[in-house]
């Protein structure tokens, strides 16, 4: 039905019609800015700094409680270490929703709301449709990293200071340097979740379920992590993109490493590739009937 459909669109057009043209990047943008789930994934992220302001005014200062400094033992000391405890309390599960959120949630949604055949009718060529939901999903995702360390930074510099970035393992890194290192750091985390982006868009073109569709990427993610944890799988753990997701620490450090990051960068990339591939050669081929 939908096949058809799309057939006969393709010889009966309007004059002036370009593919290319077809559902910018701008249009889907507005269209995803104005739904509640962006409104309020971006809210909560916005909101986390000022909860855990909250929580070591009612606490008191963080204290590791032995031997070894870490680096949530250092939040209060300038707005650097609290901009850079919120990345690392965030990265590893909370960083993850709103990345199976706007990658997965894209396409399911509009076969959820019976709108997907209509739009290929338009007719909007199927890769330009993924492409212009796949870009529009990536770069929220990227927003959302981007907010969060900005609004810590903001409310740690005007609760505990504008300082250095102090390092646990000692030392201390200036305002410009520490300001750099915090971008590796957020340029790192994006790229470390291209993978649950990619499962989380693959299973949106398989499923008419939002919900399966983002909740299968935040499962399999922390599948991911467990299999990690598991010691008895030796080297083996180097292949999956967990093992890598801390790997941006070593930019907390007075002297930047980057092989660890270029490893965990190489997997990522890799396991995305492949997926967004998936979803694209799957999608082209799919009877789209809702």
């Amino acid at each position: 039905m939908s096949t058809l459909a799309e057939s006969t669109a393709r010889t009966e057009v309007a004059s002036g019609y370009r593919a290319g043209r077809t559902l910018p990047l701008r249009v889907e943008l507005i269209r995803q800015l104005k739904r509640r789930r962006t409104q309020v994934m971006f809210g909560i992220l916005a909101v986390l700094p000022f909860v855990l302001v909250a929580a070591f005014a009612i606490g008191g200062e963080p204290d590791g409680g032995g031997d070894r400094i870490t680096l949530m033992d250092t939040a209060t000391a300038s707005g650097a270490n609290f901009a850079a405890v919120n990345l690392f309390v965030s990265a590893g599960f909370l960083l993850v929703i709103p990345v199976a959120l706007f990658c997965g949630d894209t396409v399911a949604s509009e076969a959820s709301w019976s709108s997907l055949r209509y739009l290929l009718a338009a007719p909007v060529p199927r890769a330009r449709l993924l492409w212009s939901k796949l870009v529009v999903g990536l770069g929220l995702s990227l927003a959302a990293m981007i907010i969060l360390p900005v609004v810590a930074l903001a409310v740690g510099t005007a609760a505990y200071g504008w300082g250095p970035l102090q390092i646990p393992t000692g030392g201390s890194l200036d305002t410009g340097t520490a300001a750099q290192r915090l971008l590796v750091v957020v340029a790192y985390v994006f790229v470390s979740q291209l993978v649950t982006a990619g499962l989380a868009f693959w299973l949106s073109t398989k499923t008419d379920a939002p919900l399966g569709a983002v909740g299968g990427a935040v499962g399999l993610t922390i599948v991911g992590n467990v299999l990690d944890a598991v010691t008895a799988l030796g080297d083996w753990r180097h292949f999956l993109p967990a093992h890598w997701q801390f790997a941006w620490a070593d930019a907390v450090q007075p002297r930047l490493e980057w092989s660890g990051m270029i490893q965990g960068t190489a997997i990522s990339v890799t396991y995305a590739l492949v997926l967004f591939a998936l979803a694209f050669r799957g999608f082209a081929r799919k009877d789209v009937v809702s």
